[in-house]
């Protein structure tokens, strides 16, 4: 209840939460918002202006913008939420394993992390899509399968210090199996931050989704997808920016609501447990306290 409340007390916070409960609104709501279907060409009504029946207008292809913009979001979220499950169950199990298990299977599997961390994930993602070819479900393996390093690495490190602890031992002393161990003692502290990270992973996956979209290898048409609808707008960039400034706005504020709510959480969840996140406002306190004593012993 205290990390809700703090979550609620920040305005930031706020704004995020309530952008994404719009975004997600949209996309559930998409079949009862739109006012057309947003597949179907009519070449007859090709770039009109906003108005009427069409209330932003229509494309190169007489489609209406609104409702194949609304429709994005539902494809978009869509499948960046399923790329997030994928990342969440690489991560959280080989995160575990190597943080439980050691030995030889946490020097495998990190090693492993080490070679894809070698390599830009965006760039090791468009190598991967372009030898599975093109489409949005190629798209959500390769950005799976570049993406649980980070969740792994901060799995495996909580896990690490966990299993050290009292209550650990106790649980290991009076008999408990490890699964259990696992899912009664050591879970419930890494999901916290998991969350988070999920939660700020979510706006990096909509863009990299959206890019990868853009340069023709993921939604192919006629999907109303972000990224797509902006590089099918490209031709009529300055006679008819609309159909490029609507969806990359929608792009921006749903990148931008989770940010913000990420950040919200990271800030409202325990500090303690999230001092190895970047950028947090409890980091930032720390290193200002931290400088203050350095200075306080090093003053003649």
């Amino acid at each position: 209840m205290n990390s809700l409340k703090k979550l609620l007390q920040d305005p930031a916070a706020r704004a995020g939460f309530a952008l994404v409960v719009i975004v997600v609104s949209v996309a559930l709501l998409a079949p009862a918002l739109a006012p057309h279907d947003p597949e179907p060409v009519a070449l007859s009504l090709r770039l009109l202006p906003p108005g009427g029946d069409y209330p932003l207008g229509t494309d190169a292809l007489g489609r209406c913008l609104l409702s194949r913009t609304l429709y994005g979001a539902r494809v978009t979220l869509q499948y960046s939420l399923a790329v997030l499950g994928v990342i969440l169950l690489i991560g959280l199990s080989l995160g575990i394993l190597a943080g439980y298990r050691g030995g030889l299977w946490d020097s495998a599997i990190m090693r492993l992390a080490d070679i894809v961390l070698a390599f830009p994930n965006l760039v090791l993602a468009l190598v991967m899509v372009g030898m599975l070819g093109p489409g949005l479900f190629n798209v959500m393996l390769a950005l799976a399968l570049v993406s649980w390093v980070g969740y792994a690495r901060v799995v495996r490190g909580m896990v690490l210090s966990l299993k050290e602890k009292e209550f650990v031992a106790a649980a290991r002393v009076c008999g408990t199996p490890p699964g259990a161990i696992l899912l009664r003692h050591i879970l419930p502290h890494v999901l916290p931050p998991v969350a988070v990270l999920a939660t700020l992973d979510l706006g990096k996956l909509i863009l990299s989704i959206a890019t990868l979209s853009f340069l023709g290898l993921g939604a192919q048409p006629p999907t109303p997808e972000w990224g797509a609808m902006i590089n099918e707008a490209r031709p009529f960039m300055q006679t008819v920016p609309r159909l490029m400034i609507v969806p990359g706005v929608a792009i921006a504020l749903a990148v931008l609501g989770f940010n913000l709510l990420g950040d919200g959480l990271r800030d409202a969840l325990d500090p303690r447990g999230l001092t190895a996140l970047p950028g947090s406002k409890a980091e930032s306190r720390q290193a200002t306290l931290q400088e203050g004593v350095v200075h306080r012993e090093h003053r003649p």
